[in-house]
């Protein structure tokens, strides 16, 4: 992060530098920490410029000018996302930054930090990574501008987009760039994007291409925003996926064919990389987002649930990669020869823990399915056998108290596993509480957000119930709800919060639907339509989203005149007074 660290390792010139708007975190839950050690291991000098100040050009060039490119990301977290609640409030804290301190990276960052970049750096190649780049892609709805803004690279000066996970992209991308190859020509990697001179798109054959609804169109007709939304949906399949192009008004923004998973012996090695899962020692103050994963591992990545509010489709895919059970072993091994660690393993898990070494036998070879959603399909292997190996392996080791699944699981995968893995979660691996996502209880809701149906949650909430009466441990799940999703309307929400009233799920861990970039949901929620169906959509915005929202909370006092307008607006009047079932007083 300095070049005295630099002249200390005997370097003089970076290969590569990259910029990233969280602070620096040495450890394989950050994006940065990830892509840094694999160019490292790959034999390139990696520089790294954290939250950099981009009112002025002294941190872009405290390291110099780097032999082949920048690498430039938001961070973990979009941006937007990071510096806004739901309600379009600016957040004043920020867990990626030293002391939780907010404001300390600007909206769009990827943009503003590749825009002083190239003002800094003309001729030195910029590549875009992470989230906020990744997911950003192509034109999408901005629901912080209440419009649809053009794909990220056709906004910044970049000269290619990585999407997806990245390692092997970027060392791809270096090795060329080293060879001499001009950026120009580095236009056909799986799991890149570039954007091409209109002219230039005209003259070549578009055999092979899908060419979707551009910019101006999208932005203008939300029918054919709904519409290309699903073409290029369908493509992100590394197996049959093609490349997709969408004009804008002055370029032609390309996607190419996802990148293929990482082999297990690729993803052993790269968690096995020697990160020191701490935040740099420039630090003087602590970076609140290490501590709930310092001592977490990653067993796997890719989730084939495909619920339409979660971008993980377009980021990681549908094709679930799992380690090797020694690979995990090995680096909780490591983990207990730190000085703070306490015998505790925080989580062991991905995008949904009970995922890892689930597996089709067709993705290997015609990748996943376009037309079904895999966790409703017996092709799938839904054994839990392997994970269970898994767990009971980390137990064994010396100086691991307890192994925690934290990252959350999906219920119905539990039910349909014969392995007995609900037994041995619930007497080893729950620290109190089980997280779990039902989201809403109407069908015509869970339809739509693609999630199982309140009957299965029952059945699982009944059988966990039972088995923690059976062991005589006081452990309850922690269901997490949503408002204000498409397709839910006011009516909807009442049957929810009687819902949880009725079985004592009250929480406060609930969610309020926030449009996030290249979501099925989020394109429901801009154009009310469903991309899949092409059926009209109920959304609800402004007044009704906080309404739904409060209804989750009905026993918030502060939500009490949204409580009370919501009762009267689905007709539901006797909730309101002195009765047990109500839900608020008169």
């Amino acid at each position: 992060m300095s070049m005295r660290e630099a002249a200390e390792l005997g370097i003089h010139e970076f290969d590569i530098i990259l910029v990233t708007g969280d602070a620096y975190v040495d450890h394989p839950s950050f994006g940065t920490a990830i892509i840094g050690r694999v160019l490292w291991d790959a034999g390139y000098t990696v520089g790294i410029i954290a939250q950099p100040d981009w009112k002025s050009d002294i941190d872009f060039k405290k390291l110099g000018k780097p032999r082949l490119f920048f690498g430039v990301t938001s961070g973990n977290v979009d941006s937007m996302v990071n510096n806004y609640t739901p309600n379009l409030k600016v957040r004043s804290d920020d867990v990626y930054s030293p002391a939780g301190k907010g404001g300390l990276r600007p909206n769009r960052a990827a943009i503003v930090y590749s825009d002083k970049i190239h003002s800094i750096f003309p001729e030195t190649p910029i590549v875009l990574g992470g989230i906020e780049a990744s997911l950003r892609r192509f034109a999408h709805y901005d629901y912080w501008k209440y419009s649809v803004r053009q794909s990220i690279l056709a906004d910044a000066p970049a000269d290619i987009l990585v999407f997806g996970m990245g390692e092997r992209q970027v060392v791809e991308i270096a090795s060329r760039l080293s060879k001499g190859e001009d950026v120009k020509n580095i236009n056909n990697i799986p799991g890149t994007a570039i954007k091409m001179e209109i002219s230039k798109w005209r003259s070549i054959g578009h055999e092979g291409y899908v060419e979707i609804p551009s910019f101006n169109e999208v932005s203008n007709d939300k029918k054919l925003y709904a519409e290309a939304f699903k073409l290029h949906y369908m493509e992100q399949d590394p197996v049959h996926g093609r490349p997709v192009a969408q004009p804008h008004p002055k370029t032609v923004i390309i996607q190419n064919k996802p990148a293929m998973p990482l082999t297990t012996a690729e993803l052993d090695h790269v968690y096995e990389l020697p990160y020191s899962r701490k935040a740099h020692p420039s630090y003087k103050k602590p970076i609140p987002a290490l501590a709930p994963v310092k001592f977490s591992i990653v067993s796997h990545r890719g989730c084939f649930a495909a619920c339409s509010f979660c971008a993980l489709t377009h980021h990681q895919g549908r094709i679930v990669q799992s380690r090797s059970i020694e690979s995990i072993v090995r680096e909780v091994k490591r983990m207990t020869k730190m000085p703070d660690f306490k015998g505790m393993v925080q989580d062991v898990g991905g995008p949904t823990a009970n995922m890892y070494s689930l597996h089709c036998a067709r993705w290997d070879t015609q990748g996943a399915c376009t037309d079904k959603i895999c966790t409703f399909c017996k092709s799938l292997d839904v054994s839990h056998e392997k994970q269970v190996e898994l767990l009971r392996r980390l137990r064994e080791i010396p100086g691991v108290k307890k192994v925690f699944i934290g990252s959350g699981i999906r219920y119905d995968l539990v039910l349909a596993d014969s392995s007995g893995y609900l037994p041995e979660l619930c007497e080893h691996h729950v620290s109190g509480h089980l997280k779990v996502a039902p989201e809403h209880v109407t069908q015509h809701v869970l339809d739509i957000m693609h999630k199982p149906s309140k009957e299965v949650f029952e059945e699982f909430k009944m059988k966990f119930d039972a088995l923690n009466n059976e062991l005589g441990k006081k452990q309850y799940i922690l269901p997490y709800f949503m408002s204000g999703h498409p397709g839910c309307t006011v009516e909807d929400m009442v049957e929810l919060a009687e819902y949880i009233r009725d079985n004592n799920l009250y929480t406060e861990q609930v969610q309020d639907f926030t449009p996030t970039p290249m979501t099925a949901s989020t394109c429901m929620y801009y154009t009310g339509i469903n991309p899949f169906t092409m059926e009209k959509v109920h959304v609800a915005k402004g007044r009704e989203k906080r309404i739904q929202r409060a209804l989750l909370q009905y026993k918030e006092g502060r939500n009490y005149g949204l409580v009370y307008e919501g009762l009267k607006m689905a007709r539901r009047e006797e909730l309101i007074g002195e009765g047990w079932k109500c839900l608020i007083q008169k």
